[in-house]
């Protein structure tokens, strides 16, 4: 069961503050002491276990082998028209995701938000 917060209509999310439950809004920070009954069913945690396909991959020097290439982009910063691209999801599921670039030539990397 969710609340909304009375003040921006935001969701209430419980928060444990000084060993007491709250309710508080992810919008504007409004909270409110919960009860019993509206803190039955909610467990607070600050820990966020991801499972190995979730996690992001980070590049080392000279990964880039197992990338796409593209031809259909120019480099900001020497015009060279070859890049390596990989697309991440950085914003929210409803907007499209983030694409990246890493020029073959001078490495130097850049993001397109479509």
């Amino acid at each position: 069961m969710s609340k909304l917060c009375p003040k921006c209509g935001g969701l209430m999310r419980p928060r444990k503050i000084d060993g007491k439950l709250y309710l508080v809004c992810t919008r504007c920070g409004y909270k409110v002491e919960a009860d019993a009954s509206e803190a039955s069913g909610f467990k607070v945690s600050t820990r966020i276990d991801h499972k190995p396909g979730e996690k992001t991959l980070v590049l080392e020097s000279g990964g880039e082998a197992n990338l796409p290439v593209t031809r259909e982009v120019t480099c900001p910063k020497c015009g060279w028209h070859e890049a390596y691209y990989w697309v991440i999801q950085t914003r929210a599921a409803d907007e499209p995701p983030t694409r990246f670039f890493k020029c073959t030539k001078c490495g130097y990397t850049w993001r397109e938000y479509a």
